[in-house]
């Protein structure tokens, strides 16, 4: 009998090490991993580099809290703001965290226009955490089933519809705030059309509205630049980071500009455990990793190879509905349920992971190769292939 809490649908194994983009277990089987942790193993398992920056930290100081200044918070807030254009940073644990303290900025801004009940726009498909407030965020019955009463101060509009967007607008004078993923994630590697992010901010700043950005899983590299929304051309006034921002090491950051940098004030919130130097110098080393490394091209060379690969092996098979992908953050939407085909790839040495219950989702490490990608296509392609084939697999 295990004693931990049954919140999980565990694959029957167990990993013993990690090198680069695979992952090993006890019987030394080497499994290639496109899921990195799903999106946060960013530089690849072990990297030396972090590897060695943990344990030099580990053996200097782990832990003092926020009472005091933390000067690796202040390098790391220094350089994340450097390369978003942000102003200032919020340092926490991980991405629900992030996205709580967007929030809770979106609220006490809110407030201080003299809004009774501030009001946030959310979309369908997202998914934003699984606290109180992410959760109710988040547009999944699937998750929020069970939790009710859920939060008020949220209105919900399909993704990828600027229209809807409009609509709320005439109707809700409380409406304070948008957060919306630049590209879904949990909800199925959902692209939206290229001016969608470039019309939110338009009608951010045409009512005053704050412009929040949750970029847990598209930033760090994730799409080929540091943020999703650089493909867009825009600056958000929030954006939550987490995931890859440690390279595995939990840490999540709440990123601020403009009016929203003031807002939070000593005793507005905080964080036990945030921004610490362990999980600082771990982030810092990331951030060097993926400058040194070039990284960011990789994503996009290698991303942009895989995609294509897919899509032509893929074009004329019968149950594939679409392959959506930037950088290494793609999807591939069959006409069914397809989630035993994490265990079919398990048994030949791959980790792909389901989201959505029927979009193969494909998060490597950013260290993935065309040579990598190829491994995974020849791998990942036939097993698709014969998934969809089956009869007894065919009901919709």
């Amino acid at each position: 009998m295990s004693h931990v809490m049954s919140t999980y649908a565990r694959q029957p194994l167990a990993f013993t090490r990690g090198e680069g983009v695979f992952l090993i277990d006890a019987a030394g089987k080497r499994y290639l991993d496109a899921l990195a942790g799903v999106a946060v193993v960013s530089v690849g398992h072990c990297h030396p580099k972090l590897s060695r920056a943990i344990a030099d930290q580990a053996a200097n100081l782990i832990h003092t809290s926020n009472i005091f200044n933390i000067t690796l918070q202040e390098k790391l807030a220094e350089r994340l703001c450097a390369i978003s254009g942000m102003d200032n940073v919020f340092f926490c644990n991980s991405g629900c965290e992030a996205n709580e303290a967007a929030i809770k900025l979106a609220r006490l801004y809110g407030h201080k226009k003299g809004i009774e009940v501030p009001t946030i726009i959310v979309t369908e498909k997202s998914f934003h955490g699984r606290t109180m407030a992410t959760l109710t965020a988040t547009g999944s019955r699937k998750v929020q089933a069970g939790f009710e009463p859920l939060l008020a101060g949220f209105a919900r509009v399909p993704y990828d519809d600027v229209a809807a967007i409009r609509q709320v607008a005439a109707n809700n004078q409380s409406v304070v705030a948008m957060l919306v993923e630049p590209i879904t994630g949990e909800g199925g590697i959902h692209i939206p059309g290229d001016d969608y992010l470039r019309e939110l901010r338009a009608i951010c700043d045409q009512h005053g509205w704050l412009f929040m950005l949750d970029e847990v899983q598209t930033g760090i590299g994730r799409t080929g630049k540091w943020f999703g929304h650089q493909h867009s051309g825009i600056r958000p006034d929030v954006m939550p980071l987490a995931k890859g921002l440690g390279g595995g090491v939990p840490i999540g950051a709440c990123l601020a500009a403009g009016p929203a940098a003031s807002l939070f004030q000593p005793g507005k919130h905080g964080s036990t455990f945030g921004g610490n130097p362990l999980a600082c110098a771990a982030a810092l080393a990331v951030l060097d990793i993926i400058e040194e490394e070039r990284l960011l091209d990789n994503v996009a060379k290698a991303g942009a190879y895989l995609l294509a690969r897919l899509r032509d092996e893929l074009a004329a098979v019968a149950g594939v509905s679409q392959i959506r992908g930037r950088g290494l953050m793609i999807g591939i939407e069959l006409d069914r349920n397809c989630g035993e085909l994490v265990g079919l790839a398990l048994e030949r040495g791959l980790i792909i992971n389901v989201t959505a219950d029927n979009v193969v989702r494909l998060v490597p490490p950013l260290a993935f190769t065309t040579e990598h990608a190829d491994l995974l296509a020849s791998t990942l392609v036939p097993l698709i292939r014969t998934f969809l084939e089956t009869p007894a697999r065919t009901a919709a």
